[in-house]
């Protein structure tokens, strides 16, 4: 049986992490990554038949870090392994200090993004789809996701020793069960890998005045539109007497959850311009034009429905610098337990 180098932890995972520092963001990015493998390659092991037999690749990604899968996430539609449930069991007694142990995971919720084998590209792509129109939420994977959020939430009792951790259509469950989650008060660690966002491929546009020029005018049109329809809602709230509803962005703004995202990537580079275009459009004294526009999609408002994924309140954006051969190496997950990659983090507060 061919064995994939990709999904070998002896070839291809962060073996150098030989010993974890729960405060080293390095090491969380790392370990959280190798986690979301774990399931890629758990759902490969299922497909190749390897899970029965010594052969199977998958638990070696969690274990090396004293990680154990509790439970698998199992898609109904087509019984792929989408997720899993890690707890983490440490060696005792702990190697780390205490102010490393407690920056530690008690669990972490896993999910994969898409994977081109038979047996899950169909129910993958349907998913993809969901999520282009906004509708992840209303797909049955979904309700397995958050309910094993809710349930490992309600286990912990709080939200601070459970991350979320995912890569692409996976990074878009995890921000979306983090989101729902959030609203409640619960802020889990979230940790998003080439999240996508999607929007024109501003990003890659080179000219930064044309690329600015073409920001603002968005910002403008998008802004004019939620306040007009903000407007409507208001005159219909004050002739039936209805209570003016929570400001669903300022619930999330204590929020951080982590974004990973690749400039080589298309699909997820546009985060780093939705970020930096607040700050500029601050410097130029028109923050509050962005304020409202940031809240807002403008394919979202003119098509309807659900509040798109990608739009975040704050979040720590992590942008990796070095330059990628093609875009399936800026878009894969191994990038983010590189020695040799050179990161750069910002945060990002939305007030």
């Amino acid at each position: 049986m061919m064995l994939c180098e990709r999904d070998d932890f002896s070839l291809t995972g962060p073996l150098h992490l030989t010993s974890i520092d729960w405060a080293n963001e390095h090491h969380r990015r790392s370990v959280a990554a190798s986690l979301v493998q774990g399931i890629y390659v758990a759902e490969r092991d299922r497909q190749l038949q390897r899970i029965a037999t010594d052969l199977a690749l998958s638990p070696i990604w969690s274990e090396f870090f004293h990680f154990r899968l509790l439970r698998k996430l199992v898609d109904d539609a087509d019984n792929s392994i989408f997720g899993g449930i890690y707890e983490y069991k440490p060696p005792q007694p702990p190697s780390q200090t205490v102010k490393s142990m407690e920056m530690s995971p008690r669990f972490v919720i896993a999910f994969r993004g898409t994977v081109t084998k038979a047996d899950s590209i169909s129910r993958d792509i349907e998913l993809d789809i969901h999520v282009v129109r906004n509708g992840l939420h209303t797909t049955t994977r979904f309700e397995i996701a958050i309910q094993a959020v809710r349930n490992i939430v309600a286990s912990v009792g709080s939200g601070s020793n459970v991350w979320l951790a995912g890569h692409s259509l996976g990074a878009s469950m995890a921000l979306l069960t983090g989101k729902t989650t959030a609203r409640t008060g619960v802020f889990p660690e979230c940790f998003a890998f080439n999240p996508p966002f999607l929007s024109a491929p501003i990003e890659r546009i080179k000219d930064k005045r044309i690329k600015h020029g073409i920001r603002i005018a968005g910002s403008v049109i998008t802004a004019g539109l939620a306040l007009a329809k903000k407007a409507t809602q208001q005159y219909d709230q004050n002739h039936c007497a209805l209570p003016a509803p929570p400001d669903p962005f300022a619930t999330l703004s204590d929020w951080f959850p982590r974004l990973y995202v690749n400039p080589g990537d298309h699909l997820c580079s546009e985060y780093i311009g939705y970020f930096e275009h607040r700050n500029k459009m601050e410097e130029i004294g028109i923050g509050f034009v962005e304020r409202v526009a940031t809240q807002h999609s403008l394919g979202g408002m003119l098509l309807g429905g659900q509040e798109p994924i990608h739009l975040m309140p704050s979040s720590v954006l992590t942008v990796n610098l070095s330059p990628s051969r093609d875009f399936k190496q800026a878009h894969g997950i191994h990038q983010w337990w590189g020695e040799d990659q050179k990161f750069e983090t910002k945060v990002y507060q939305y007030n």
